[in-house]
């Protein structure tokens, strides 16, 4: 993994945390499911949800940043999709706790005084 500095965490950690953080919220899974379908247009994404545009785009911006959706411009109108890899590196982050973690008991605490 690629660190940006010695305290900060890594890149693929604050994209996975941003990809968890984008799923928290229900209308941003109401924007992946209606992805899922098909690539949409701002417009028809505002219409099949029956919220305002700015509350879209806020939306779109934490899906995007998180790496789920991506854009492309076709003249004045920008155009959603999923971003597939994102979605297989979420479920690969969850499938090393399935595979590799073993839940260990509690080291007994000192009672240190």
């Amino acid at each position: 993994m690629v660190k940006n500095s010695p305290s900060a965490p890594p890149v693929a950690d604050k994209l996975i945390a941003a990809g968890f953080h984008a799923l928290s919220d229900p209308l941003r899974i109401q924007i992946l499911e209606l992805l899922r379908e098909q690539e949409l247009c701002v417009c028809e994404l505002c219409d099949r949800l029956s919220v305002p545009q700015p509350k879209l785009s806020f939306h779109l911006k934490t899906l995007k940043e998180a790496g789920l959706v991506r854009s492309r411009q076709e003249g004045r109108w920008i155009y959603y999709s999923l971003n597939l890899a994102q979605f297989v590196a979420l479920e690969q982050y969850l499938a090393e706790y399935r595979r590799f973690c073993q839940i260990l008991p509690a080291r007994p605490c000192s009672d240190a005084g």
